[in-house]
C-alpha cells in the first residue's frame, strides 16, 4: 500500500474545557479517548504513520495516557509513530514571540512543526474531534491515488447540521464548492448555533446543509514549504501587542485558493462529527461511542480488528 501519514493536532490548551486537557479525556468503555478512534480508523484506511503534535508541558501526561499505548499498537501493525512539538517561540528566523504570549500560534504553526518529520502525503485532524470512518478512507484514497501531487490537496466536507454542539456556539469553516467539487472559498464563521430547523451566526442565517471544514485536510509534503512562506507573511502583519493572533489553516487555505496557487477537492462525508468543545459535551460523546459499539461500528476491544 502507498505511504501516507496522519497528523493529529493535540497542542490546544483547552481553555473552554475548564482547564483540563480535553484531548486526554476518556470517552470509550475501556478508557479510550477520541483520538484512539481516529487512529484506529486511519490505520484501517491504510495510513502507516501517526504524528502527534503536542506541547512539551503535556508530554508526560500525553505519553502516559495515550502515547506509549498507541506506540505499542502501531508497532504491532507496522505503523510508525513520531512527535512534533508546538511552542510560542518556534518562529522563523528574524522573528520573536512577545514575552507575554502564552498561546500557540494556531493550526498553521502546528503543522509547520512537522517539517523534517513528515515527508509523505499526509492528513491533518484535530485530536479532540471524531470524524467517522468514511472520511479517512476518502482522504487516504485521494492522497495515494487521485492526487496529482504538488499543490493538489483535499478536504473532508462535513454537513453543517452534523457538526453542531448542543452546549454552545461553534466555529466552522463554511465552504463554497464549484460544480466540479473543488473548494472556491472558505469563510471562518464563529458562534454558529442551531435555531429551530436552521442555523445562524451572530444573528445571520446560515444554511444548515452547508458544507463545512472540520480541519480534516489532505496535503502533499510540499505544503509544509507553503506553510512556512505563509507564516512569515502572517507574522509581518501581526501587531507586537497582539498576544492572541493565530495562523489558521482554513484562513490561509482561503488565501491560497483565491490566488490560484492550490486546488482543494472537497470529499463529501455524511458521518456525524462530534467532539468535546465544552465540558458539557462529554456525556453526549460517551453515549455516542456506546451507540457506535452497540451498532457494530466498533468492537468494544477497539484495536482487536486491525
Amino acid at each position: 500500500m502507498a505511504k501516507a501519514a496522519l497528523v493529529l493536532m493535540a497542542a490546544g490548551i483547552g481553555s473552554r474545557f475548564g482547564g483540563g486537557i480535553k484531548q486526554l479525556e476518556p470517552v470509550g468503555p475501556n478508557g479510550e479517548i477520541i483520538m484512539d478512534y481516529s487512529i484506529h480508523d486511519a490505520i484501517k484506511a491504510g495510513f502507516d504513520k501517526i504524528v502527534f503534535i503536542i506541547r512539551k508541558d503535556i508530554e508526560a501526561d500525553f505519553k502516559e495516557i495515550i502515547g506509549s499505548r498507541i506506540e505499542k499498537v502501531c508497532a504491532e501493525n507496522n505503523v510508525e509513530t513520531a512527535y512534533a512539538f508546538q511552542s510560542t517561540d518556534k518562529v522563523p528566523q528574524g522573528f520573536s514571540a512577545p514575552a507575554a504570549r502564552t498561546k500557540p500560534w494556531g493550526t498553521g504553526q502546528a503543522v509547520l512543526m512537522c517539517k523534517g518529520i513528515v515527508n509523505e502525503p499526509f492528513a491533518v485532524i484535530n485530536a479532540d474531534d471524531y470524524y467517522g470512518k468514511e472520511a479517512f478512507v476518502k482522504l487516504y484514497d485521494f492522497l495515494t491515488g487521485e492526487s496529482k501531487g504538488g499543490t493538489d490537496y483535499c478536504m473532508a466536507g462535513f454537513i453543517l447540521k452534523n457538526t453542531l454542539s448542543e452546549n454552545g456556539g461553534v466555529t466552522r469553516g463554511v465552504c463554497l464548492v464549484d460544480d466540479k467539487g473543488y473548494l472556491t472559498d472558505i469563510v471562518e464563521t464563529s458562534d454558529i448555533i442551531k435555531v429551530g430547523d436552521n442555523c445562524e451566526s451572530n444573528g445571520k442565517p446560515i444554511d444548515i446543509n452547508s458544507a463545512v471544514s472540520m480541519n480534516m485536510w489532505g496535503f502533499t509534503p510540499e505544503f509544509i514549504e507553503l506553510l512556512e512562506e505563509g507564516f512569515i507573511k502572517f507574522l509581518k502583519g501581526v501587531d507586537e501587542n497582539d498576544l492572541k493572533a493565530e495562523y489558521l489553516i482554513p484562513i490561509y487555505m482561503g488565501e491560497l485558493i483565491k490566488s490560484g496557487k492550490v486546488s482543494v477537492k472537497v470529499l463529501p462525508t455524511n458521518d456525524k462529527w462530534f467532539g468535546v468543545t465544552y465540558k458539557e459535551d462529554k456525556p453526549f460523546v460517551v453515549n455516542s461511542f456506546k451507540q457506535l459499539i452497540s451498532d457494530g461500528v466498533y468492537d468494544a476491544d477497539l484495536y482487536s480488528d486491525l
